[in-house]
């Protein structure tokens, strides 16, 4: 199918099914998608139910198709392929109005669907600048003809951008343009010398694509952070960075988001408690992601430990220092091993890539 418009047809779909099934002979903990994204947009129901009936006990991981106010239909999309596939569903990076989103997952639940999500607690987004402007008529699966059409249409793909709230957008990784990381749109096209819609037309140009933001949204109030201190307190929830490393300004969610778990909405604000946190950050995602020797402090457990001063663990990054590092964090254990000890790196690096059991 390569960056083809469309879903993938029988042979296809069987190669499909092969690469996963050997994915999971190797230890694979999953299958995910992108439904947002490019190809992934392209993939229908049954081709992603078709996938994931190789998963068995495994879950099924999406970044669905519609946050937000299309919530409901990206969730009734996932509740379908799990009813197809006979899989357990996870939500990744799960956001929006609480009453809605919770309301969705318990009458997913009612039905018999084994769902589960996770959050990051920051109300702001991040992602790859062409997602979030490019309208949907730019083949932006194959990036040479994305390329081309913002260069021959250029006109025509600025004229679509009237919508666009520029002011919401900072840019977070912007190759050859890494004076503007850090600026808003307007800010950096106002340095540039060209209006927002032509600085922004020649940064996806000149980064072929690679531009990424960090995106504000309109609910940056206490309803916002109400939102995400309700979900959070939901069983099924699992603390998630989706962390995004590159560029000179990132989203601080890189940096922060399990000390600011643990220092803000366990110490200061008591959404969870000290045992609910460790259930919700490490536990609960060992067990969904079956990997039964870790994740739990016991007798016969991969010794995989994070000690914290409880009285001051905080996030410091900030989406003006998203970089700044975590504080009350004393020592780090990977397999038993030092990485972190009294707040300073050891050098070891006794990590591996996990298999499910």
């Amino acid at each position: 199918m390569g960056a083809a418009e469309r879903g993938a047809d029988q042979d296809e779909l069987g190669i499909m099914r092969g690469i996963v099934e050997r994915g999971l002979s190797e230890g694979a903990v999953g299958v995910s998608s992108g439904l947002e994204y490019v190809p992934g947009r392209y993939a229908d129901v049954g081709e992603l139910a078709g996938i994931c009936e190789s998963l068995g006990r495994l879950p099924y991981v999406t970044h669905m198709r519609g946050y937000g106010a299309e919530a409901g239909v990206g969730v009734a999309e996932v509740v379908e392929i799990a009813r197809r596939a006979d899989v357990a569903v996870h939500i990744s990076h799960f956001h929006g109005p609480s009453g809605e989103l919770l309301g969705l997952v318990e009458r997913a639940r009612d039905e018999g669907v084994d769902l589960s999500f996770d959050t990051y607690p920051y109300l702001r987004g991040s992602t790859i600048l062409g997602m979030v402007v490019l309208p949907n008529w730019v083949p932006a699966a194959d990036i040479e003809k994305a390329l081309a059409v913002l260069v021959e249409e250029g006109e025509r793909v600025k004229r679509e951008w009237s919508e666009v709230v520029w002011e919401r957008l900072t840019l977070a990784h912007a190759p050859t343009f890494e004076w503007a990381e850090g600026l808003t749109l307007p800010e950096a096209a106002e340095r540039y010398g060209a209006s927002v819609e032509e600085f922004c037309r020649v940064l996806l140009i000149e980064t072929r694509l690679e531009a990424g933001c960090v995106i504000a949204r309109p609910d940056e109030g206490p309803s916002g952070e109400e939102s995400i201190r309700a979900i959070m307190r939901d069983p099924g929830h699992m603390g998630g960075s989706d962390g995004i490393h590159v560029g000179g300004h990132p989203h601080p969610r890189a940096y922060g988001t399990f000390a600011r778990y643990l220092g803000r909405h366990v110490r200061e604000l008591g959404d969870l408690t000290w045992e609910q946190a460790a259930i919700h950050l490490a536990s609960h995602p060992a067990r969904r992601f079956h990997l039964p020797d870790r994740g739990l402090i016991r007798p016969g457990q991969i010794a995989d430990l994070i000690v914290v001063n409880p009285d001051t663990v905080s996030d410091t990054a900030t989406y003006q220092n998203p970089r700044s590092l975590s504080i009350g964090i004393d020592d780090v254990l990977v397999a038993g091993v030092h990485v972190l000890k009294d707040s300073h790196l050891t050098g070891a690096t006794p990590g591996r890539a996990l298999r499910a059991a």
